[in-house]
């Protein structure tokens, strides 16, 4: 089977980024699963950004440091099952951190959403022993396993992804924005890639206005985030995975803009 996994929806350019790519994609894929943490102007996802990116094609999201960055995030956890937020946050928040989605061809795949530790500004728990836990629920109720990593830290990632080889079908990690090339099958069948990148606006620093952001590095003064517009990217990975041996045979990056202006 092949599992689409779409690098973190970055505000509208992002969303268009993904509209034309499923336009032209959606049917090659038994599952599409996307971060969109950041799918409504940079930061959160809200009610009606959900059900366009979900109308669109996406099967499930998962979400990240900016979970809470749309207030209605809480009512959409709660009424649908295709979400989740990192599963080894501290204390009694909204949601869950892991779901089971049927995938068109019957396969039924858990999705586990954990967030590193190493250089990020949320409180969590540790998200090797978290995944233990999740994997551990999920046994009985679903044919394969895949995680999305949030992380800043490289290390982090890779000896979390050697930590789940063998475990798990796929981990994949979203969070720097920016695409690694490093996707490869690990020794015991685990698909890896330590970043699948950002779908969102290509000219930009990691989806916010260049300018402010050098202005920044030159001044030092803060300055208001304002999410690029132009040039939309869309940036992934696909996963092609055995169904009976659970194991990933192959992992393809996917990274194409689509405007030049």
């Amino acid at each position: 089977m092949k599992i689409l996994t779409i690098g973190d929806i970055f505000g509208r350019a992002g969303r268009n980024a993904v509209f034309e790519w499923l336009e032209r994609h959606r049917d090659e894929y038994d599952l599409i699963i996307a971060n969109g943490e950041n799918a409504s102007h940079g930061r959160g996802i809200s009610k009606p950004v959900f059900e366009e990116l979900t109308n669109a094609g996406i099967d499930g999201f998962t979400l990240g440091n900016h979970s809470w960055g749309c207030p209605d995030v809480v009512t959409i956890m709660r009424y649908n099952d295709n979400i989740c937020r990192p599963a080894n946050f501290e204390g009694d928040v909204a949601g869950k951190g892991s779901m089971v989605i049927t995938a068109k061809n019957g396969v039924k795949v858990g999705v586990i959403n954990l967030i590193g530790r190493t250089y990020m500004q949320s409180a969590a728990k540790s998200p090797f022993y978290v995944a233990d836990s999740e994997i551990e629920a999920l046994s009985g109720r679903c044919d394969i396993i895949i995680v999305d990593f949030h992380a800043e830290a490289t290390s982090e990632k890779i000896a979390f992804g050697y930590y789940l080889d063998g475990r798990v079908s796929a981990v994949f990690g979203t969070h720097t924005h920016v695409q690694t090339a490093d996707a490869k099958v690990l020794p015991k069948g685990t698909g890896y890639i330590t970043d699948i990148g950002m779908t969102g606006p290509s000219v930009s620093v990691l989806g916010v206005e260049k300018s402010i952001i050098v202005s920044r590095f030159l001044g030092g003064m803060p300055k208001k985030f304002e999410v690029a517009e132009s040039n939309p990217q869309f940036c992934g990975a696909v996963f092609e995975i055995d169904e009976k041996t659970k194991k990933t045979v192959k992992v393809t990056r996917i990274y194409e803009e689509f405007g030049k202006n």
